[in-house]
C-alpha cells in the first residue's frame, strides 16, 4: 500500500472519519472493513500486502526532561519542590508526568519536539501487540517486545491477511493520545505476575443461543433522546449508519491492537498456546519489577489463560483435565447402571423434561467429546480447584465466634503496618476578602432591570442548532420584558388544586421542564419566577412514563409540595401522553401537575410593577435537585443572599466585566453551567453563547470555532469537552484561542482532569493558548464553588505560586494518608489542585467518618466550607441538614468525664462558632492554600478497612488494553454491602464485536491489574451490550440506576465473573471441636440429667383394643378374604380419570375373584411357588392392588415397581431393569400395553428384550381355578419394599407379615379409619407409606379408598379439590408434589373454583406423605389459598417415614395442631439447637411431624458416638416399633456402612434395647397439646358424633355405593375402641422434629448445612427463579437454578445467587449453573434428586444455559 503520508488528502480526511468511528463504536468491524477496502483499493500494491514499516516513538516527556518544561518556566533543576509538610508538588504544568494519570474518557495526548504534527508517525507505547515484528528501537519501556510465536503462519488466507493488514498498518500520532503512565503501570505490572504459575481457569460455559445473542443487539432502547454520549451505537452488523462528521483531521486513529485469532479459525494447525501470555509479551522493566513489593502484602490476584483445549480442535486437553476424566469414567464404570431416576409419573411433560436431560455417557463417548476439546464439567470444577488452592489474601482471625459483632470486626480489620498520620492539626484556610466592583447590581432582579432597561439591545445568550448555526438571540431587553409576562401571568393565572382555585403566591415553590437544547425559554421562566418571589426546582425531561429515574424527582416534587410545572410549548408536545384520554399522562410516582406553557402571554399592563415585590433576603431563592450514592434525590435549598453572594464570590474571583461573552457547554439547569451561565453572567451583564449537548456529540470542536468566531474571553467546559475537542483534529487548524482568558473546567475535582488538561494545553498553545487560563475547579450542590484556580494567576496578588501537582502514593491514600511516591512507582498517582478557597469563604477538612474532628497536614478527609454563599438544607429532611450543613469541627482534644451514673462524655473543643458545610468532596490542602481533591465521599468504597476511589478503579480498568474490549467512559465501579463489608463491582460496555474468549482474557487481565495497583479484589466484574448502561440526559453513566438494576437483577449482562473466594476474607470459623477423649457419650448423658435435661424420648400410645384376635384374622389375605365374605359388595376402591369420572371400581368380592385368578395364573404360566419374587409393573391403578393380592396369595413375595416413562425410556428403563434384577424376581408381572413398551424398539436401544425374565399378562386366563389361600407364617416376608432415595441410593427392604398388620392396626386407631369412610389418596403407590396407603389400609379397615393418580392431577390440577369437595371426603394423604402443583397451578383459579361450587370445608385431616423436613412455606401458601373455599388451615400436616420404617409420625384425624418452633440456623450448623423468637435474625420456622403412631417409640441419638441426646438436642431419629421392617433386602452399592441400621444399640442408658436408625436428624421437645376439639370448625360435627353420623355419606346416586352391608361392620368396629380416644387431652406431649437426612447434609469449612435451606434462600433472591437445587463436589457449592424467563436474564442470577448465600449462610457458592425449567429433577414424593442432577452436570447432560465458575 502507498505510504499514508502519500495518500491524497480527501482519502486520509475518510480514513481518519472510518477510523473514529470504529473506535467510538459507530460503524460495525464488518462494516469498518467493507468501506476501508473500498477506499485503498486503488493505492493497493500487490507486493506490499504484508510489509509495513514503523519509526520509533519519542521517549516519554517526564517533568525532569529540560526540554520539555522549558516552555513553562518557573522549575528547578529536578521540576520539582518539596514543601516543609512532606509532599512533592511541581510549581507548574509540564506537558506531560511521567507519574501515574488517571483518565477515563479523556484520550491522553503525548506530543513533543519530534511531534507528529509535522506528518512524522509514531508508534503507541503500551500496545505492544500491535508492533510488526522485530520491535520498536528507542521505546525505553518495550526493548524486548516481539511478534507473538505463531503469529507469521496465519497469513495464509485472506481474512488473515486483511486482519494484519488492519492492525499492522503505520501508527499514527494520535494514537499516543491513548497510552498513559497508568497503562504503563498495568502493563509493567502484569508484566510482572507474568512468571508466577498460573493454574488454568474455567471460561464460563454459554449456551449457543446465548452466545449467538449479538451483545449490539439491545431489545428495550428506550433512549431516543439527544442525550447521549459519543460512542453509542445500535445497529445490526447488516447495517451501518454514521454521524456527520465533518470536523475530523486526516489521521488516522489507532487501530485495534493485534489479537491472536482463535484456533480454531486458522487455516493452519498451530501449537496452541495461551492468548494472555500473548498480551504478557513485554519483558518487565528492572526498576519496576521491585518497587511494588512491600513485606506486608499478600499473594496478588494471579488469574490464569484460558485452557488451549476450549480452543484446540487437534491438539490433547490439559493434564488436570485428562486425570479428571479418568477419574469420573472410573465413577462411571463402577454402576453397572444409570443413577436410578423415580420421575416418571410426577409430570406428564414436566417428567420427560426432567430427565431426558440425564442419558449414560458411554466410555467412547466421553473420549469422542474429549478428543474434539469439549469441555468436561469436573475438568473445569479441577481447575477452579487449582486456582483456589493459592493463599487467601489475609489469615482469617485466630479465634472466631459465629455472630453478627464478630463478623463486623472481621470485615472491618485494622493493619497494624498501616501509615499513620504525622502532620499537625491544620488550621482553617482563608479566602481572600470579597470586595464588590462599585457598580454591581445589588439584587439579580436590579441586573436584570437595569441592563433590560439601559443596554435592551445588548445580547444575553445565543443558542446554536444541531447543525451549528446560532438561530435566536436573547437581548437583555427581551428578556425583562419576557420575564415580566411570565410574572404577571403566575400572579394572575389560577391553578385548581382538588376542589379548591388557588394563585401561586410568594414563596410557592413551581418545577422548571425545558429540554437541554432551549435555554432561553428557560432563562426567561427563571427570571419569571423571580420576579414573582416563586422558587423554581429545575428536573430533567422525564423521557418516558416508565423510565426509572425520575420516580425519585418525583418524590422529590411531591415533598416539595409542588403541583405546577412550567415548560415550553414544544416540550409539553413531547411528554408522555396517556393513550386514552390524549392528556399528559401521570409519571410513575410523580405528583398530579398542571403544566403552564411560558410562551406567548399576554403583556402586563403598565401598572404591573414587578419592582414592587420585597422579598426576604433569607428566603429561598431556588431549589437544585442532587443526589446520593444510592440513588436518592434530595432538594438543596439556596437562599437568596447565598445566591446574590455566590454570584459576587465568582464575579471577583474569575474578574467578569460587563459585556464578556462566555461560551458555555455546560448543563444550565444546575450547578456549574447555572452559577455562572444564568445567575453571574446576568449580574455583570455578559453575553453566553449555549451550546446543546446534540451538537456537541456531532461536532465536538464546536465550541473551541465559537470562541474563534465570538472572540469569547471566557469558556465553561468538562474535562470531556477537551478530550472530544482534541479528537476533531480536522478543525484545528482554523482555531485562535488567543483571546481566551478563562478556560473553566468544571469537574477540576476529578482526578482524570489531569491529563485532559495537560494534553488540551500541549496541542492548543501554539493556537494561542495560554497555560494560566487553564482553571480547573472543584464544586457541589451544598457547598456551590468549593474551590477555583484563578485566571491570569501571575497578576493575582493572592499567592504568586498559583498551581501545583502532587506524586502520592495510592496505597497510603487507601489508609486516608498522604505520602510522597517516586515518580516510576507503579502506584504513585498525580493529582492537580482545583485553585485556592473562594473569596469571603473560609475551609477545614474533617474526618469523613464519625465525629468532624479536623485533619492533620498529611491525612485526607472531607472538605467543608464555611461563607455567605453555601447552601441552607436539604428540603424537609432536617436530620440530614443538620449532619451536612451545621458541622462545627473540633480539635482533637478529647477529654473523657465520667458522670454519676458512670457514663463517658467525650468533651472536644470547637474551633469556633460558626457552622460549616460539607462539601462531599474528600481531598487535603497543599501549600500556599492550594486545595487537592482525591475523591468524593459517593465514590468511595471501604474494603475492609482501606479506602478506594470508583475513579482510581475505572482508570486503571481502562488502562488494560483501552479501546480493543469496551467502550472508553461507559464504565460503573460501585460497591454493594455483602457479608458485612463493602465488594468493588465494576460493570462496562463491550464491543460488539467482542468475542467470548477476548472478554474473558480482559477481565481476567482487569483483575490482576486492579489487584497488583490498588491492592484489591474486584468482586463482581460484568461486562454489558452496548447502550445498555443507564444513562443521565447529558450522556453520562447513572450510577445509582446502574447499582439498582445490579441488584434488581435486572441489568441483563452479557458476561459475569464473580471472586467471592478472593475476596471474602471475614467468613466465620466453625465451633471449635474438644478434642478431649474423657468427653464421652456417658459423660454427656450424666452432664444432661444433671443439668436437669431430659433425654430425648418419646412413645406413641399403645394399640389397646385394636387388635380384636377372635373377630379378625391377622393376615391380610385373611383380612380380604373375610371382607368378601361377610360384605361382598362393598365397595373399597375407585379409580377417577382425569376429568374426576369414575374410571373403575373394586368391591370386596371382585378383588378377592381376581386375586386368586391372578395367583392361579402364576402357579400355572409362571411356575411360581411360595416364596418366589415376582415384579409388579404397573401404572397407578387396580390393576396393581389385584396383582398384590394374587401374588399374596399365592404366597409369592411381590415387588411393585413403577413403568418406564415412555417418553424417556432411555433414563427410566434401567432403572426399572437394575430394580428387576437386584430383587432376583423370576417373572415380571404387567399389561399389555407395558409389555409392548418392554419389548418395542426404542427399548431395545437400552435394555434387549430378550434378557427380561419371563413376562406374563395379567389378563390372561388360567385354565384351573386357584385350589386356597397358602398359608404363611407371620414373621415371613409379605413383600419388598424398594425406593431410590434423594441422594439416588436404591435399597430394598424386607416387610414381614407381622410388620404389616402392626402397620395397618397403629394407622387405624390413629386415622381412625372404618367402613363407612371415604379417604382420597393422591399418591403414589409404589414404596412407603404411598403404597401402605393406596394397597394395603383399605384392606384391612374396609373404608372406601378414592384413588386419584398423580399424573391425573398434571392434566387437570383441580381434581384432587373437586374430589374432595364433590364426595365430602373428610380424610386425604397426598404428596408435596401434588400441594405444590396445585398452589402453582390454581393460585389464580379460586374465584373459578368457586363458581363451580367446590367446598373444602368437609375436610378434617390433609396429611402430606413425606420423608424429609416439613415444607412450612409450601403449606401455608397452601393453605392461606384454599382458606377462601373453607379449607381449616390447621387441617393440614406432614406425616414422616423413611426405609427402616414407613410410617413413624402420622397427623391423626383427632389429634393436636401440629407444633413449631423457631430455632437459630447458625446453631444447627455445629448440631446444636438453639429455640428462638419467631422474627428473630438467622431463625429457622420447624413444624413438627404429626404425631407418633400407637406402638412407636422414638429416641435421638448421636449418629457418631451413639450415645443418648437430652431433649432439644440435635441427633438422629432412631425408632423401636412393631412396624418396622426386617432388615435390608439388598442396597445397592457398599453395603458395610448400614449392617447396623436394623439393630442399633445405645452405649450409654438402656444399652440392651434394639432400635432400627432412620438416618434422619432431628430433635424432640415437649410441648403442651392443646384440646384435640380445637383443630375443628364448628360445622364439623363433635367426636362423639363422628362415626355414627351419616352426613359425611354421599348419597346412593352420587356414588352408585351400596353401603347397607358395611353399617354394622362400621359401627361395631368403632365401639371396640371408642373409649381410646380423648385420653391424652391437655397433656404434654413429645413433638418429633424432622431436621434433614444425614446423608443430604453439606460439610463445608467444617460446619454442616442442610439443602433446603439453602435452596429456600435462593428461590427468595430473583422473582424468575423457578426451582433450585444444591449439591457439593469437590468442596465446592454448586447452585443450580431454574429460569422461567428470557435467556438473556440468565447472567443477572450468578451474582444475586453469590450474595444471597454469601449473606444468609456465610458459603461461598463456587458453580453458578442456570438452566431451563423442568431440568432438577423430582421424584413422585415431591423431593429434589439432588445426586441425580449433580451426575447429570457432571456428565455434561443439562444443556445449561449459562454456568459460571466463581473465582
Amino acid at each position: 500500500m502507498e505510504h499514508p503520508s502519500s495518500l491524497p488528502g480527501y482519502v486520509r480526511e475518510k480514513l481518519a472519519e472510518l477510523d473514529l468511528e470504529l473506535s467510538e463504536g459507530d460503524i460495525t468491524q464488518k462494516g469498518y472493513e467493507k468501506k476501508r477496502a473500498k477506499l485503498l483499493q486503488p493505492f493497493l500494491k500487490k507486493h506490499e500486502v504484508d510489509k509495513v514499516k514503523s519509526t520509533p516513538p519519542p521517549p516519554y516527556y517526564n517533568v525532569k526532561d529540560a526540554n520539555n518544561s522549558s516552555s513553562h518556566g518557573n522549575v528547578s533543576s529536578d521540576g520539582v519542590i518539596v514543601s516543609s509538610e512532606g509532599y512533592s508538588y511541581v510549581t507548574e504544568v509540564p506537558s506531560l508526568s511521567s507519574s501515574q494519570q488517571r483518565h477515563s474518557k479523556k484520550i491522553e495526548f503525548q506530543v513533543g519536539k519530534s511531534s507528529a504534527l509535522q506528518g512524522g508517525h509514531v508508534g503507541a507505547p503500551g500496545y505492544e501487540n500491535m508492533r510488526p515484528q522485530g520491535g520498536a528501537v528507542g521505546d525505553p519501556g518495550y526493548q524486548n517486545t516481539r511478534e507473538p510465536s505463531g503469529f507469521q503462519s496465519q497469513q495464509s488466507t485472506n481474512s488473515s491477511q486483511h486482519r494484519q493488514r488492519r492492525t499492522q498498518r503505520k501508527v499514527t500520532h494520535n494514537e499516543k493520545r491513548y497510552h498513559s503512565v497508568r497503562q504503563e503501570a498495568v502493563q509493567q505490572a502484569l508484566a510482572a505476575l507474568k512468571g508466577r504459575p498460573k493454574p488454568s481457569l474455567p471460561m464460563p460455559s454459554k449456551r449457543t443461543s446465548v452466545l449467538n445473542r449479538s451483545p449490539g443487539c439491545n431489545d428495550e432502547l428506550d433512549s431516543s433522546t439527544d442525550d447521549e454520549s459519543i460512542p453509542e451505537e445500535n445497529i445490526s452488523p447488516d447495517k451501518e449508519y454514521n454521524y456527520p462528521r465533518d470536523h475530523i483531521s486526516n489521521s488516522i486513529l489507532p487501530p485495534e491492537p493485534i489479537i491472536k485469532p482463535p484456533i480454531r479459525e486458522s487455516s493452519i494447525g498451530s501449537q496452541p498456546h495461551s492468548r494472555l501470555d500473548v498480551k504478557q509479551n513485554q519483558m518487565p522493566n528492572p526498576k519496576y519489577t521491585s518497587s511494588n513489593s512491600a513485606p506486608d502484602r499478600r499473594p496478588p490476584q494471579n488469574l490464569p489463560p484460558l485452557p488451549t483445549s476450549d480452543t484446540s480442535s487437534t491438539d490433547s486437553p490439559p493434564i488436570a483435565y485428562k486425570r479428571e476424566n479418568d477419574l469420573s469414567d472410573k465413577a462411571f464404570k463402577q454402576k453397572q447402571f444409570n443413577a436410578p431416576d423415580i420421575t416418571q409419573f410426577n409430570n406428564a411433560h414436566r417428567a420427560a423434561d426432567r430427565v431426558t436431560r440425564y442419558v449414560n455417557v458411554s466410555q467412547n463417548e466421553l473420549n469422542e467429546a474429549d478428543a474434539n476439546g469439549k469441555w468436561k464439567v469436573s475438568a473445569k470444577i479441577q481447575q477452579l480447584l487449582n486456582t483456589l488452592k493459592r493463599p487467601k489474601r489475609r489469615p482469617l482471625p485466630e479465634f472466631y465466634e459465629d455472630n453478627d459483632i464478630e463478623l463486623e470486626i472481621a470485615a472491618n480489620t485494622k493493619d497494624p503496618n498501616a501509615p499513620k498520620p504525622e502532620g499537625s492539626t491544620m488550621t482553617p484556610v482563608q479566602g481572600e476578602q470579597l470586595s464588590i466592583p462599585a457598580g454591581l447590581p445589588r439584587t439579580l432582579e436590579c441586573a436584570l432591570q437595569r441592563y433590560g432597561t439601559n443596554s435592551f439591545k445588548s445580547p444575553m445568550a445565543t443558542v446554536l442548532d444541531p447543525n451549528g448555526k446560532i438561530t435566536t438571540t436573547l437581548t437583555y431587553g427581551k428578556l425583562l420584558s419576557r420575564a415580566q409576562k411570565v410574572a404577571y401571568a403566575l400572579s394572575t393565572k389560577i391553578f385548581s388544586k382538588g376542589p379548591e382555585q388557588v394563585t401561586l403566591k410568594a414563596g410557592d415553590r413551581v418545577a422548571l421542564v425545558y429540554p437541554n437544547n432551549d435555554p432561553l425559554s428557560f432563562i426567561t421562566a427563571w427570571y419569571g419566577c423571580m420576579f414573582r418571589g416563586l422558587v423554581p426546582l429545575p428536573i430533567e425531561l422525564p423521557l418516558s412514563s416508565s423510565d426509572t429515574p425520575p420516580q425519585q424527582v418525583g418524590f422529590l416534587l411531591s415533598s416539595c409540595g409542588i403541583t405546577v410545572a412550567l415548560t415550553s410549548e414544544a416540550c409539553l408536545k413531547g411528554l408522555p401522553k396517556s393513550t386514552t384520554t390524549g392528556e399528559i399522562a401521570k409519571l410513575k410516582g410523580w405528583p398530579r401537575l398542571q403544566w403552564f406553557v411560558t410562551e406567548h402571554l399576554p403583556k402586563p399592563p403598565k401598572e404591573f410593577n414587578v419592582g414592587n415585590l420585597r422579598v426576604d433576603d433569607s428566603a429561598a431563592a431556588y431549589i437544585e435537585y442532587t443526589t446520593d450514592k444510592e440513588g436518592s434525590v434530595m432538594g438543596v435549598t439556596v437562599t437568596r443572599a447565598a445566591m446574590i453572594n455566590h454570584c459576587r464570590a465568582l464575579t471577583m474571583a474569575c474578574h467578569y466585566t460587563e459585556g464578556e461573552t462566555i461560551v458555555c457547554v455546560l448543563d444550565f439547569k444546575r450547578e456549574v453551567g447555572l452559577w455562572h451561565s444564568v445567575l453571574t453572567s446576568v449580574l455583570n451583564g455578559m453575553h453566553v453563547i449555549f451550546i446543546p449537548y446534540a451538537l456537541m456529540k456531532l461536532r465536538p470542536s464546536s465550541w473551541m470555532q465559537l470562541i474563534t468566531k465570538h472572540r469569547a474571553s471566557c469558556c465553561l467546559v468538562k474535562s470531556r469537552d477537551l478530550h472530544w475537542g482534541l479528537l476533531a483534529t480536522k478543525d484545528h487548524k482554523d482555531i485562535s484561542l488567543s483571546s481566551l482568558r478563562m478556560l473553566l473546567v468544571a469537574d477540576g475535582a476529578n482526578p482524570w482532569s489531569l491529563s485532559s488538561c495537560d494534553q488540551f494545553l500541549s496541542v492548543f498553545q501554539a493556537k494561542g493558548l495560554r497555560s494560566d487560563a487553564i482553571c480547573p475547579c472543584a464544586s457541589s450542590s451544598e457547598v456551590f464553588t468549593v474551590s477555583l484556580r484563578r485566571p491570569g494567576r501571575g497578576s493575582c496578588g493572592f499567592s504568586p505560586s498559583a498551581t501545583g501537582r502532587g506524586v502520592l502514593s495510592m496505597a497510603a491514600l487507601s489508609h486516608g494518608v498522604v505520602r510522597v511516591d517516586s515518580e516510576d512507582s507503579l502506584t504513585s498517582l498525580t493529582l492537580q489542585d482545583c485553585g485556592q478557597v473562594m473569596p469571603a469563604a473560609q475551609m477545614v477538612v474533617v474526618r469523613s467518618e464519625g465525629v468532624p474532628v479536623l485533619c492533620k497536614t498529611d491525612q485526607v478527609g472531607e472538605i467543608c466550607v464555611t461563607s455567605g454563599s453555601t447552601s441552607a438544607s436539604y428540603f424537609g429532611l432536617d436530620g440530614m441538614t443538620n449532619s451536612t450543613f451545621k458541622v462545627q469541627p473540633l480539635l482533637e482534644e478529647f477529654e473523657q468525664l465520667k458522670d454519676g451514673n458512670g457514663t463517658v462524655n467525650v468533651i472536644s473543643k470547637q474551633i469556633g462558632e460558626e457552622f460549616y458545610v460539607r462539601s462531599g468532596l474528600l481531598g487535603f490542602l497543599g501549600p500556599g492554600g492550594l486545595v487537592f481533591v482525591c475523591g468524593s465521599r459517593d465514590g468511595l468504597m471501604t474494603v475492609t478497612g482501606r479506602k478506594h476511589n470508583a475513579d482510581d478503579i475505572i482508570a486503571t480498568v481502562l488502562a488494560v488494553e483501552p479501546m480493543r474490549f469496551i467502550y472508553r467512559g461507559r464504565i460503573a465501579v460501585f460497591s454493594i454491602k455483602v457479608l458485612r463489608d463493602e465488594r468493588v463491582c465494576v460493570i462496562a460496555e463491550q464491543r460488539p464485536d467482542c468475542s467470548e474468549e477476548e472478554s474473558f482474557q480482559w477481565m481476567s487481565r482487569v483483575l490482576q491489574a486492579v489487584d497488583s495497583i490498588h491492592q484489591v479484589g474486584i468482586y463482581c466484574l460484568a461486562l454489558v451490550p452496548p447502550n445498555h448502561l443507564p444513562k443521565t440526559p447529558l450522556g453520562g453513566i447513572h450510577l445509582c440506576e446502574a447499582r439498582r438494576r445490579f441488584l434488581e437483577g435486572s441489568l441483563h449482562p452479557a458476561n459475569v465473573l464473580m471472586c467471592p473466594h478472593t475476596c471474602v476474607t471475614n467468613l466465620p470459623k466453625p465451633r471449635e471441636l474438644h478434642q478431649d477423649t474423657g468427653v464421652g457419650p456417658a459423660s454427656v448423658m450424666v452432664g444432661n440429667l444433671v443439668q436437669g435435661n431430659r433425654l430425648a424420648e418419646a412413645h406413641g400410645r399403645d394399640v389397646g383394643l385394636a387388635e380384636d384376635c377372635e373377630r379378625k384374622p391377622q393376615l391380610i389375605t385373611g383380612v380380604l378374604r373375610w371382607r368378601a365374605n361377610t360384605s361382598p359388595d362393598h365397595i373399597i376402591f375407585t379409580l377417577l380419570n382425569s376429568k374426576g369420572a369414575i374410571a373403575k371400581t373394586l368391591t370386596c368380592s371382585e378383588l378377592h375373584k381376581r386375586a386368586e385368578k391372578i395367583a392361579a395364573l402364576l402357579q400355572e404360566r409362571g411356575r411360581i411357588e411360595a416364596g418366589d419374587h415376582v415384579a409388579l409393573i404397573f401404572p397407578p391403578g387396580l390393576d396393581l392392588l389385584c396383582a398384590f393380592y394374587g401374588c399374596l396369595y399365592l404366597g409369592a413375595i411381590p415387588i411393585t415397581i413403577r413403568p418406564p416413562h415412555p417418553q424417556n425410556l432411555n433414563t427410566t428403563l434401567p432403572t426399572v431393569r437394575m430394580i428387576v434384577d437386584v430383587s432376583k424376581s423370576g417373572i415380571v408381572l404387567s399389561i399389555q400395553p407395558i409389555i409392548k413398551l418392554l419389548k418395542s424398539r426404542e427399548a431395545a436401544t437400552s435394555i434387549d428384550p430378550k434378557t427380561w425374565p419371563p413376562i406374563l399378562d395379567i389378563d390372561d386366563n388360567p385354565k384351573r381355578k386357584y385350589a386356597g389361600i397358602a398359608t404363611v407364617t407371620f414373621d415371613s416376608s409379605a413383600y419388598l419394599d424398594f425406593s431410590v432415595s434423594t441422594c439416588g441410593r436404591l435399597s430394598g427392604v424386607n416387610i414381614t407379615h407381622r410388620s404389616l398388620s402392626s402397620l395397618c392396626a397403629s394407622l387405624k386407631l390413629a386415622c381412625e379409619l372404618y367402613p363407612s369412610r371415604h379417604v382420597a389418596l393422591c399418591l403414589d403407590p409404589y414404596c412407603g407409606l404411598g403404597f401402605v396407603m393406596w394397597t394395603l389400609i383399605g384392606v384391612y379397615s374396609g373404608h372406601h379408598s378414592i384413588l386419584i393418580a398423580p399424573y391425573e392431577v398434571e392434566a387437570n390440577p383441580s381434581l384432587w379439590l373437586s374430589t374432595l369437595s364433590q364426595h365430602r371426603v373428610r380424610d386425604t394423604f397426598c404428596s408435596y408434589g401434588v400441594i405444590e402443583l396445585c398452589t402453582k397451578a390454581l393460585s389464580n383459579s379460586i374465584p373459578s373454583l368457586k363458581q363451580r361450587n367446590i367446598d373444602l370445608r368437609c375436610v378434617r385431616t390433609c396429611v402430606v406423605v413425606a420423608e424429609e423436613r416439613p415444607r412450612v412455606q409450601l403449606t401455608q401458601q397452601f393453605c392461606k389459598l384454599f382458606q377462601a373455599l373453607g379449607l381449616n388451615t390447621r387441617c393440614v400436616s406432614t406425616s414422616f417415614g423413611c426405609r427402616v420404617n414407613p410410617a413413624i409420625c402420622v397427623q391423626g384425624a383427632s389429634s393436636a395442631e401440629s407444633a413449631q418452633v423457631y430455632v437459630d440456623m447458625r446453631a444447627l450448623r455445629n448440631n446444636r439447637v438453639a429455640l428462638v423468637e419467631r422474627g428473630a435474625p438467622n431463625s429457622l420456622c420447624v413444624i413438627e411431624s404429626g404425631k407418633l403412631l400407637p406402638g412407636v417409640k422414638v429416641i435421638i441419638a448421636n449418629p457418631d458416638t451413639k450415645g443418648h441426646c437430652g431433649d432439644s438436642h440435635l441427633g438422629e431419629i432412631w425408632v423401636q416399633a412393631p412396624h418396622n421392617a426386617n432388615g435390608y433386602f439388598t442396597i445397592y452399592g457398599d453395603e458395610t456402612d448400614y449392617n447396623d441400621h436394623f439393630n442399633a444399640k445405645l452405649v450409654t442408658g438402656a444399652t440392651s434395647e434394639l432400635y432400627a436408625r432412620t438416618g434422619y436428624l432431628g430433635f424432640l421437645r415437649r410441648t403442651e397439646c392443646s384440646q384435640a376439639a380445637s383443630l375443628l370448625d364448628e360445622t364439623t360435627p363433635s367426636v362423639a358424633s363422628r362415626d355414627s353420623d351419616t352426613e359425611s355419606l354421599n348419597s346412593i346416586s352420587q356414588l352408585q355405593l351400596n353401603f347397607s352391608s358395611a353399617s354394622l361392620g362400621g359401627n361395631t368396629e368403632h365401639s371396640l375402641i371408642s373409649g381410646a380416644g380423648n385420653s391424652n387431652d391437655q397433656e404434654l406431649h413429645d413433638a418429633v422434629y424432622v431436621v434433614g437426612a444425614v446423608d443430604e447434609v453439606i460439610s463445608l469449612r467444617g460446619m454442616n448445612y442442610h439443602p433446603i435451606d439453602i435452596e429456600n434462600s435462593v428461590m427468595r433472591c430473583h422473582k424468575k427463579i423457578a426451582e433450585c437445587a444444591v449439591f457439593t463436589w469437590t468442596n465446592l457449592l454448586v447452585v443450580v437454578v431454574e429460569l422461567d424467563g428470557n435467556e438473556s436474564e440468565a447472567l443477572d442470577l450468578v451474582p444475586l445467587v453469590t450474595n444471597t448465600v454469601l449473606e444468609d449462610h456465610q458459603l461461598i457458592v463456587g458453580v453458578v449453573v442456570v438452566v431451563d425449567p423442568g431440568v432438577v429433577p423430582i421424584n413422585s414424593r415431591g423431593e429434589k434428586q439432588r445426586m441425580h442432577l449433580r451426575d447429570g452436570f457432571l456428565a455434561d447432560q443439562l444443556d445449561p444455559i449459562y454456568v459460571a465458575y466463581n473465582m
